[in-house]
């Protein structure tokens, strides 16, 4: 089973590419979108989407998976980080991928096993769990991996791809 995990946002959208065989499980991609902050608010948008599709399509991943939104410091924050969770949900859907999601609690628990989880546990046990040198150099990356992670632990095993 590939999957893909997105870390949603509007000036950086994190990806994770997952491939899982059995309890094993390897980072096939993963990196960000950025966007420049001097890019109006709908070019930003329209970038993440684009930059989505592409990994989708390069990808052709079996399944996505999406942190859920859990708010924001203001209500302009708050409606920013929904659109841009928003663009990364049309671009899964557009390319007919299930579309999972999972609380921030939910996905550090499933790979440090705490839903409390520091950043930077997360970070080390992403690098642990999938065997790099290193936690990649993006948080947003590195988030991205957490959330395929998570679904692959509460998703059943499937044939290899």
């Amino acid at each position: 089973m590939r999957v893909l995990g997105i870390d949603s946002g509007t000036i950086c959208a994190g990806y994770g590419v997952v491939d899982r065989d059995g309890s094993r499980m390897r980072a096939v991609a993963y990196g960000a979108i950025r966007v420049p902050r001097s890019a109006s608010f709908p070019e930003r948008l329209k970038r993440i989407h684009e930059g989505l599709r592409a990994v989708i399509a390069e990808f052709e991943p079996d399944e996505a998976a999406i942190e859920s939104l859990f708010g924001g410091k203001s209500i302009r924050s708050a409606l920013h980080a929904g659109e841009g969770r928003g663009v990364a949900v049309l671009a899964v859907a557009l390319a007919a991928v299930p579309l999972a999601e999972y609380t921030p609690a939910e996905i550090k628990k499933a790979v440090v096993g705490n839903g409390r989880a520091a950043k930077v546990q997360v970070q080390r046990m992403v690098a642990a769990i999938l065997g790099l040198h290193a936690a990649p150099d993006s948080a947003d990356a590195a988030d991205a991996l957490a959330v395929a992670i998570c679904h692959c632990h509460r998703r059943r095993p499937q044939s290899p791809r």
